[in-house]
């Protein structure tokens, strides 16, 4: 049996307005998706398309999110410890490793069973954390538009 290892990361953690988002990726293994890099540095037009590359490829996947009044109530690292959460809650398949970018892991008792994990630290640096990024900041951007729309009629 192949270990299913998913990929999480997020996308907010450092703008003062709107949600947190993360996302947790379970990609075919060698089975590399070309163009990928942080989110960052990328133009919202290749994000969109390497979003839905990453979709459409993907074993599953899950998106989560924690909103500002959550981030408000619980501080922006357990707000997106919850995104994290959600997002391998959500996902259609277990995992059986999560690699989560940074140097904290979420609570992960309560999903389903025991999933290992590891921190890593300066996951956006390699490929397994890019892959991660393109997906939670695609879906951040959306909301935030989504908002500026709603604000503004």
């Amino acid at each position: 049996m192949t270990l299913r290892v998913a990929g999480v990361d997020e996308a907010g953690r450092g703008p003062l307005a709107g949600p947190v988002v993360a996302a947790a990726v379970i990609l075919r293994p060698g089975r590399p998706i070309p163009g990928v890099a942080d989110s960052k540095i990328l133009t919202a037009e290749t994000r969109t398309s390497l979003s839905l590359a990453i979709r459409r490829r993907a074993v599953c996947f899950g998106i989560g999110w924690a909103d500002p009044a959550e981030i408000d109530s619980l501080n922006i690292l357990h707000a997106t410890f919850l995104a994290m959460r959600r997002a391998v809650l959500s996902m259609s398949c277990r995992p059986d490793l999560l690699l989560v970018d940074g140097n904290r892991l979420p609570r992960l008792s309560g999903l389903g069973g025991e999933i290992k994990a590891r921190a890593i630290i300066g996951g956006d640096a390699n490929r397994e954390g890019h892959l991660r990024r393109v997906h939670p900041g695609k879906d951040r951007e959306r909301s935030l538009h989504e908002s500026d729309a709603c604000a503004l009629s």
